[in-house]
């Protein structure tokens, strides 16, 4: 049985910005969206959010990507 995933509160929406800043959705980002859509306690404000990053791929606005992340980190 494989463990359930939880999106981080305040995460979609950080997500969105991050997504519509860079114009890319990552493999790290793709995961956080599917824990966002597998939630059943999501908000109609939120939902609104997941469509609009998800029309935003299907009109080539948000490219897809095979990185794990797009931020850089620093040590």
């Amino acid at each position: 049985m494989e463990p359930p995933v939880y999106l981080l509160p305040s995460g979609l929406g950080e997500l969105f910005a991050k997504v519509n800043t860079t114009g890319e959705i990552t493999l790290a980002d793709r995961y956080g969206l599917m824990a966002a859509i597998l939630d059943e306690s999501l908000s109609l404000e939120e939902q609104f959010t997941i469509n609009r990053m998800l029309r935003s791929v299907c009109r080539g606005k948000i490219k897809v990507v095979n990185k794990i992340s797009a931020v850089g980190w620093n040590y």
